[in-house]
């Protein structure tokens, strides 16, 4: 008579290990980079990452957290079933901003494999500038004469602005704004009233376009110290005496009748 051998409690569990690692989760994405590019006036720019289910498992998210303020990210549901497609959308709020803004969103999962529970995803976004300005940042040396320099400015194909406005924040500073040779292009000259103490200002450019709001841009102008010179409220120098003379008052000090200190010079 042919004896049957019984399973053991160790191939059960084995069995089982098995099963469970067959029925894992794993979220595919079609791809975690994105670049867009928004056109010239757009307030905002938005990201698709689109996901799929490809395990035997659901997969549930833990968090999704953009790296800035500037971004909202949002799920179309908190669990994703075996088989089930879906997207992570990232909403990227333009402003003022210009040229590549880089954007991440970090997407973690329940998933056990660390190395497959977080996902980071990035948003790049290439943004038109609506005016180049060149330079934007000009300045004197303390003494130079202060001549007017010129800072050039050129508006986009896509930015229809005919004026422009420029104002100083300082009173020390004159600024005005003459057509330049094209149409949409124009020159700032600036020139500060003097150049014999540091000095900055920042010049407001405005445009006309959009009409509703008005863009807003910024250039800089400074009078730098000159070289060599001792910023206002630094310690005087200190001297030191000789052995077996007097004391030497710092340069720039007063002596006790009130005659400012000199460098000691060698007795004959």
């Amino acid at each position: 008579m042919m004896k049957v051998k019984t399973l053991g409690p160790i191939f059960v569990v084995t069995l089982s290990i098995v099963l469970c690692a067959a029925a894992r989760a794993e979220l595919k994405w079609e791809q975690t980079n994105v670049e867009l590019h928004p056109a010239l006036g757009d307030k905002q720019s938005v990201a698709h990452f689109k996901y799929a289910n490809v395990g035997e498992a659901p997969v549930h998210f833990k968090s999704v957290h953009a790296s800035c303020g500037c971004t909202a990210a949002q799920t179309q549901k908190d669990q994703v079933a075996p088989g089930e497609k879906g997207e992570i959308t990232a909403t990227f709020n333009i402003g003022d901003r210009t040229g590549m803004q880089v954007k991440t969103v970090t997407v973690q999962t329940d998933d056990p494999d660390p190395a497959r529970a977080t996902t980071v995803l990035t948003l790049r976004a290439l943004i038109p500038q609506a005016l180049e300005i060149q330079p934007t940042f000009v300045f004197w040396t303390g003494g130079e004469e202060p001549t007017p320099k010129t800072i050039t400015v050129k508006a986009a194909k896509e930015f229809p602005a005919k004026n422009l406005t420029v104002k100083s924040s300082s009173p020390e500073f004159d600024a005005k704004v003459e057509p330049g040779k094209s149409q949409g292009e124009w020159k700032i000259e600036v020139q500060p009233k003097e150049t014999s103490r540091p000095l900055g200002t920042a010049l407001v450019i405005q445009t006309d376009f959009p009409k509703d709001a008005p863009r807003t841009f910024t250039a800089t102008a400074q009078v730098m110290a000159a070289p060599g010179s001792k910023p206002a409220g630094a310690p005087p120098t200190v001297r030191v005496a000789p052995p077996g003379r007097p004391p030497l008052q710092p340069i720039g000090t007063a002596t006790p009748t009130g005659t400012p200190a000199v460098s000691a010079t060698k007795q004959p």
